[in-house]
């Protein structure tokens, strides 16, 4: 599975739709995605809201994240992620990569 973060801005509709029974409806969008949501976190700032999940692969995530930005006033932007640690595998595994300076 691959991690996914939906980072959300809230309409002025989205906002006063906002409710218990539509944070549970969207956690179940996901799973009929065929993803899971192992943290959602409500944000000061720029941005509202943010969903940390998991996806088979991208195809899935995008249609959950389009099936939640038509349904709930809340715009998304989905962003794939990985740890650090398989960040710094890749950053050794890319060591004989061409210089092309």
């Amino acid at each position: 599975m691959t991690t996914f973060l939906f980072i959300g801005k809230y309409s002025s509709q989205g906002v006063r739709e906002a409710s218990a029974r539509r944070t549970q409806k969207m956690l179940e969008t996901v799973m009929e995605s065929g993803g899971r949501v192992a943290s959602m976190y409500a944000l000061l700032g720029v941005y509202d809201l943010l969903l940390v999940t998991e996806f088979e692969d991208v195809q899935a995530a995008m249609k959950a994240s389009l099936k939640l930005n038509k349904s709930t006033g809340i715009s998304f932007t989905t962003l794939p992620a990985v740890t650090v640690a398989e960040f710094d595998k890749m950053l050794d595994e890319s060591a004989g990569a061409p210089d092309w300076k």
